[in-house]
């Protein structure tokens, strides 16, 4: 009997947590792992909010609000609503039973516990399986440039809804991180890393700038692929697009091989872009174009299987008789059109 395969996923908040979902859900939810961003992180009301680590603890527990994308279900709001009263500023929105996470999580937090050991000790509480890693236990926050100043993320993203032009980018506290043993031993033992269609800005540069992550990753006989987050050089959600073009890349497929050029041995684009296969081709070993697009579980189920089968069909030394990536790009597109 063949072993498990194991497979670790970079993921950040919702685009990820999604492709979390299919594999979780999937037959290779055996041996699967996150490794989740935790460079939004921040303190409202005095409690530690950790927006990335949440929703994938709470879209794999399947307690997920579906149609916000982040949150829990059936919220609601006594506890903002009464802070505003008092006088709170309010913008971040928080709901009560998502004020227990972060309430449990900041007790944890000042009695000296490892964010890692809170953020399984939380997931574990919710029924999650999948194990949820930190590539950190160090405080990093992603700061962007406006033109009044360095401002946080949540800031930008939530309070100013993603107006404020961005002139640059800073995740302060990089430099003194330490990555977690935990992130190391998953990358090291991995046999499949896959980079989720998440923000590669803001959600999947602070896991590889935590010095070790990028280099255990290098180190790693894993294959590793990564799916774009851009499709006809548009994000279906969030401000990458942008973002890509300040950070001195192209806006599109091109730009996400680009961004992550040395490190992946593939890259799925979405069909939409299959014109780009030939040229990503010249940078990218095994490219594959199909349906990205994760409306609903059958969908995320599919795409993280597709993923595997790219990965099985570029190990394949004999391909006279066993599927190549072309062929994949032809039939696997068809079966999980959307």
């Amino acid at each position: 009997m063949n072993k498990p395969l194991k497979i670790v996923l970079l993921s950040g908040g919702v685009g990820g947590a999604k492709m979390a979902e299919g594999f979780a859900f999937s037959r290779f939810a055996e041996q699967f792992s996150v490794i989740g961003n935790v460079a939004d992180d921040q303190e409202f009301h005095g409690l530690w909010v950790s927006p990335d680590i949440d929703t994938l603890t709470y879209t794999l527990a399947e307690q997920i609000d579906t149609e916000k994308g982040w949150g829990l279900q059936a919220e609601s709001n006594q506890v903002l609503d009464q802070l505003k009263t008092l006088g709170a500023d309010t913008w971040m929105y928080l709901g009560d039973k998502d004020f227990a996470t972060h309430i449990y999580r900041t007790e944890l937090r000042r009695q000296g516990i490892r964010p890692s050991e809170i953020a399984a000790k939380i997931a574990r509480s919710y029924g999650v399986k999948t194990p949820i890693i930190l590539p950190t236990d160090s405080c990093i926050h992603n700061q962007v440039m406006t033109n009044s100043g360095w401002i946080d993320f949540q800031d930008y993203f939530v309070k100013y809804a993603c107006l404020p032009e961005v002139l640059d980018f800073n995740i302060t506290g990089i430099e003194a991180a330490i990555a977690t043993p935990e992130a190391l031993k998953a990358i090291a033992e991995a046999d499949l890393i896959v980079i989720a269609p998440s923000n590669p800005i803001v959600s999947i540069k602070p896991i590889l700038s935590v010095p070790g992550i990028t280099e255990a990753l290098m180190s790693s006989a894993a294959f590793k692929v990564a799916v774009s987050p851009l499709i006809n050089g548009e994000t279906v959600k969030g401000p990458a697009d942008q973002m890509m073009k300040v950070a001195g890349y192209r806006s599109d497929v091109i730009g996400v091989a680009d961004f992550y050029s040395g490190l992946i041995d593939a890259l799925v684009i979405d069909q939409q872009d299959r014109n780009a296969v030939s040229e990503l081709s010249a940078s990218v070993e095994h490219v594959l174009a199909t349906d990205t697009l994760m409306f609903n579980r059958q969908n995320k189920i599919r795409l993280a299987e597709t993923l595997v089968h790219v990965y099985q069909a570029a190990n394949i030394k004999d391909s006279a008789e066993k599927p190549s990536l072309a062929h994949l790009s032809s039939d696997t597109g068809r079966k999980i059109a959307v």
